[in-house]
């Protein structure tokens, strides 16, 4: 059985079996991850006169890289400074329910690539054929003891099951293999937290968290199975008449304060969200397009954005690497501004803990004028990605918004998958932020689909109103200008609030 370094992007052979089939058959070998080739999340190495915050902040998140084969354990108190954490080692475990036998292998390669990203060292993978999962164990009683098997030979301290488990499933399943399981959702809620990193970024991945931990909160013997009773003197068994009583128990108190926690985080979350639909209110007031950038985790959208905008946000070739929303300025052809915006990314079998605690920041996609969708175009399944991303913005009302689909990645993707797309997709941009090819052609696109001022005028500005004449080109489409003793003349359309303004300055006949 082989295993894999911490840098290697090449999974393990995966073991397809049925419930009839206990042996199964082995899958493909040499499964790369959805984007174990070098795409253009790769991180951008810096150079002395141009670093980035993202180049810094990608810095900062690999001096903490954990390595295969180093032990937690110290020998000596002296090796503090020099110890590295050891790659959690796990085996995944999954279901194929529908679809072909592709589908199944490109979720179980994506959930070893959630893994990897997540810290873990991917030893072994298996899939059972099922109408649906078991509901006491999700996998069939013998494929549990298949997994006991694997588990025990190959030293695998986890077991990461490829869906979301209710909490007896979770409680039996590690009964029977002994070790930890955890499940995708718990999986992707830890690459969250890993990765978050302004204040709300931080609270939303803490309220999806405990959300998720609420109903799977468990008595671990006798620990919290105590009776606290009341407080103060009449307390607890001897409290007297009307006072006796079980009181409660610890695992009631852990979930009461939960509650608290939920309760106080989604104030607070609540109170950013104001904060932010003042700014897009402002925004609004200004008549500023704003333009979303959404698509698959590790699509490339952060890349778009550093080449539209110079933004520099942190990029890297893994999942979820960028969480926090990022607003840019950007200016069109014709002197126009609008904003750019990046968001979080999605995955397949996103949990829901994630979009709701998320909802405050997706509803940047729902209130955009635009939304670019951005598609891995060297992924084995961008059409899986496509109706992935759909299925998430569909929850959030993004759905109605006009979309430009964008397909990244074509330096990466061979010569038929991208003629077989350009076929599914006629009306896509195809480009490559590594390359910085066909980005002309995706500023084209999305500054022919901005929305265009209304009303058109002709005015006759003094030379001393540059202020308009600056207004004019930042919020209006300028369609001609010439310069004459009296001032500036300018034919251009504007929004509502700056024609008012101009009013005065009409030339005669409009």
């Amino acid at each position: 059985m082989r295993t894999y370094r911490a840098e290697e992007t090449v999974h393990p052979p995966f073991h397809l079996s049925t419930a009839a089939d206990p042996d199964g058959e082995t899958g493909p070998n040499g499964q790369t991850g959805p984007n174990g080739q070098t795409g253009p999340d790769g991180p951008i190495e810096p150079t002395d006169d141009d670093t980035t915050v993202g180049d810094l902040e990608l810095a900062d998140r690999h001096a903490l890289r954990r390595v295969a084969g180093l032990s937690t354990e110290l020998a000596d108190i002296t090796e503090v400074e020099y110890r590295q954490l050891r790659l959690e080692r796990v085996v995944l475990v999954g279901v194929w329910e529908s679809g072909t036998v592709t589908d199944a292998e490109n979720s179980l390669t994506e959930l070893a690539a959630l893994a990897e990203t997540a810290g873990s060292q991917v030893l072994e993978g298996l899939i059972q054929r099922r109408d649906r999962p078991d509901p006491a164990t999700y996998v069939g009683r013998g494929k549990v003891g298949e997994l006991g098997d694997v588990v025990l030979a190959s030293g695998a301290d986890t077991v990461i099951c490829d869906g979301e488990l209710s909490p007896s499933q979770l409680r039996n399943l590690e009964q029977r293999v002994k070790v930890k399981v955890i499940d995708r959702t718990a999986l992707i809620l830890d690459i969250f937290a890993q990765h978050a990193k302004s204040k709300e970024g931080k609270a939303q991945v803490e309220l999806a968290q405990l959300e998720y931990l609420l109903p799977r909160l468990r008595g671990w013997g006798e620990t919290l199975s105590r009776q606290t009773g009341g407080s103060g003197r009449g307390g607890g068994a001897g409290g007297g008449v009307g006072l006796r009583g079980p009181g409660e128990t610890k695992l009631e108190t852990d979930r009461r304060r939960i509650r608290t926690r939920i309760a106080r985080l989604r104030r607070e979350i609540k109170g950013m969200r104001t904060v932010r639909e003042t700014k897009r209110a402002r925004r609004t007031r200004n008549a500023v397009p704003a333009v979303a950038i959404a698509g698959y985790t590790n699509a490339g959208k952060s890349s778009l954005l550093n080449r539209i905008t110079g933004a520099g946000v942190l990029v890297e070739d893994a999942l979820f690497a960028t969480l926090d929303p990022t607003t840019r300025r950007a200016h069109a052809a014709d002197g126009r501004v609008y904003t750019l915006s990046d968001t979080v990314g999605f995955v397949r079998h996103l949990p829901h803990q994630i979009v709701e605690a998320f909802r405050s920041t997706l509803e940047e996609v729902a209130e955009a004028d635009l939304v670019v969708h951005v598609v891995d175009g060297a992924h084995p399944d961008p059409e899986e990605q496509v109706r992935a991303v759909r299925e998430v913005l569909a929850e959030v009302g993004a759905d109605r918004r006009p979309e430009l689909l964008v397909v990244n990645k074509i330096d990466a993707a061979s010569e038929e998958e991208l003629l077989r797309l350009k076929r599914l997709w006629p009306d896509a941009v195809f480009v490559s932020a590594r390359q910085a090819r066909g980005i002309e052609d995706l500023r084209a696109a999305i500054e022919q689909r901005l929305p265009r001022p209304a009303i058109q005028v002709s005015v006759m500005l003094p030379y001393h109103r540059g202020d308009l004449v600056s207004r004019v080109h930042h919020r209006g489409e300028v369609l001609g200008t010439r310069h004459t003793a009296a001032g500036t003349l300018l034919q251009a359309r504007v929004d509502e609030a700056l024609a008012a303004e101009l009013q005065p300055f009409l030339t005669p006949g409009e």
